[in-house]
């Protein structure tokens, strides 16, 4: 096991930003943490690399409490922030030696790390331009490739894709799944629900500050304590809905191009009446679907669908 968070909480007066998290990542593992604005994610990436002391619990890195931000084995783990930690008017290559430096990193080395690190994220042949005239995409990539000049065995992305093209983005991830395939374990944070659908094995949910949901994504899906579903109902061309016939079905209906979606609590009943209902009213259903839930509908039916301001 890489990591293990026990019992972690931060308060800052009498707020709890963190409340108690309880988790653990193995080694090679991909797991993805969400949370809405203030529901304490990054404090608790802060908590697990060591920048952050914790009020209390713990952080075990390889089975061994972290210390600060001084304990060597802070070094196994990679930590690529939300906010780009580069120096704008270094060239990509001096910002790699620079951080490289930090590491312990010297001579040929430091030389191959570099190397391997630009290449991985493609910026080889811009590395001696100024990062100041890199686009938000590049720099992000070259933020996770300062990241990477140690080999660590955990690698933290603090919401590694804000304000990034897709083109950049499609890169992070390829550079990001070459990794994961040579073992190296990832903790992942975003707001893109697809990110983490794409990425990670092992998803948690996390509101106000506590742990509210976590397991795979197929797993997360069973919370939906709701059992209704989607029908996706494809009518003849030129029919719609009128008034009437949607007061005969009873079902919460959407009017969409060329049908409707009709919400069901009791699928296979509700599906015979809905059709009996069309049949009567001269309507022809060309095609049902069922909506499957993903993880965006997890996530907005544990943490709600209200606004959050930070």
């Amino acid at each position: 096991m890489i990591l293990q968070a026990k019992g972690l909480s931060k308060r800052y007066g009498e707020l709890r930003a963190v409340d108690g998290l309880t988790f653990s990542l193995e080694r090679g593992e991909r797991f993805g943490l969400l949370g809405p604005n203030g529901a304490g994610k990054t404090t608790t990436i802060s908590m697990l690399v060591g920048a952050l002391k914790p009020t209390s619990g713990s952080v075990l890195l390889d089975g061994k409490p972290l210390g600060g931000e001084t304990d060597p084995a802070r070094r196994k783990i990679g930590y690529v922030p939300q906010e780009l930690g580069l120096h704008l008017d270094l060239s990509a290559l001096d910002n790699l030696k620079f951080f490289g430096a930090l590491y312990g990193l010297h001579g040929a080395l430091l030389d191959k790390r570099t190397d391997a690190a630009l290449d991985l994220v493609g910026l080889r042949e811009r590395q001696k331009n100024r990062v100041s005239e890199f686009s938000g995409g590049m720099k992000r990539r070259l933020n996770l490739a300062a990241a990477l000049l140690h080999e660590p065995e955990l690698l933290i992305l603090d919401e590694p894709t804000v304000g990034v093209d897709p083109q950049s983005r499609n890169a992070i991830f390829e550079n990001l799944e070459t990794l994961m395939s040579q073992g190296t374990a990832l903790l992942y944070t975003t707001h893109y629900m697809e990110e983490v659908e794409r990425l990670c094995e092992n998803i948690a949910i996390m509101d106000h500050g506590k742990l509210v949901a976590q397991g795979s994504l197929s797993q997360l899906k069973e919370t939906l304590t709701s059992s209704a579903a989607h029908l996706r109902v494809t009518l003849e061309p030129g029919q719609t809905l009128d008034d009437a016939t949607r007061e005969a079905l009873g079902f919460p209906i959407e009017i969409t191009d060329g049908g409707f979606v009709a919400t069901l609590t009791h699928t296979h009943e509700d599906t015979e009446k809905l059709l009996a209902v069309l049949r009567e009213r001269g309507l022809t259903a060309c095609a049902l679907a069922t909506d499957e839930p993903d993880l965006e509908d997890v996530f907005l039916h544990l943490t709600g669908k209200s606004l959050r301001d930070e």
